[in-house]
C-alpha cells in the first residue's frame, strides 16, 4: 500500500514533522510504501484561481499532484493554530482536493497543550468529508510535542508511542477495507459533484 503523509507546517521550529517521521518509520516496518511530502519543501502560494496557475508553478503543482494520486492513501499532520488546522495545509486541499476523491485519510494533530490538537484534527475531519475521501475516525493527537520527542526524534512519550501505534494498526485496518473495496468496484461513482 502506498500512503502519502501530507505535513501542514513550514515554520521554522515547526513540531508537527517529528510525528511525521515518526509515522513514516513505522510505516515502513510494517511494509507500507510511505511518501513524506513537506509543504516547507514544495511551497505553494495562496490560491487565488485555479484556472490561472503561473507556467512557472506548473511543475510544483503537476509533481505533487502525481505524488498524491499515485497514493492509495493519505495521513494529514498538522499543527493546532488558534484552535483550527494550519492555513498551508488548507491552501494545499484547495490545490488537490481532486486528488483526495475516495481516499482514506488519516488525521494527525500536535499542540504545545495538553489536548493535542483535538480542534484541528475535527475541523479536518469536516474537511476531509466535503473533499469526498474517507476521514479515519479514530485521531492521532500529540499534546505537548515538544517534549514529545528527543533531539534525534525519537519519541520519549509513552503515551504517544501507543496512540501511534493504535492509529496505525486502526488506519492501514481501514485504508485496506477502502482500497480493496475500491479494487473491486464496489465504490466507483464520485462521492463530490
Amino acid at each position: 500500500m502506498k500512503v502519502a503523509i501530507l505535513t501542514g507546517s513550514v515554520r521554522s521550529g515547526r513540531q508537527s514533522h517529528k510525528i511525521a517521521h515518526h509515522l513514516e518509520r513505522k510505516l515502513r516496518e510494517r511494509g507500507a510504501e510511505a511518501d513524506l511530502i513537506d509543504l516547507a519543501e514544495t511551497p505553494l502560494p495562496i490560491l487565488e484561481d485555479r484556472s490561472g496557475r503561473p507556467p512557472q508553478l506548473q511543475a510544483t503543482v503537476q509533481g505533487l499532484s502525481a505524488r498524491l494520486r499515485r497514493a492509495d492513501a493519505l495521513v494529514f499532520v498538522t499543527p493546532e493554530y488558534h484552535g483550527s488546522f494550519s492555513g498551508v495545509l488548507k491552501n494545499a486541499l484547495d490545490y488537490f482536493w481532486e486528488e483526495f476523491d475516495k481516499k482514506p485519510i488519516g488525521v494527525v494533530a500536535v499542540s504545545a497543550g495538553k489536548l493535542g490538537g483535538i480542534n484541528a484534527s475535527t475541523q479536518l475531519q469536516h474537511v476531509i468529508l466535503s473533499l469526498g475521501a474517507f476521514p479515519l475516525p479514530l485521531k492521532l493527537l500529540v499534546p505537548e510535542v515538544q517534549s514529545a520527542f528527543d533531539e534525534s526524534l525519537q519519541l520519549r512519550s509513552e503515551q504517544v508511542a501507543k496512540a501511534a501505534d493504535r492509529f496505525l494498526d486502526e488506519y492501514l485496518w481501514f485504508a485496506r477495507a477502502i482500497v480493496q473495496a475500491k479494487q473491486a468496484g464496489e465504490i466507483s461513482r464520485p462521492l463530490v459533484a
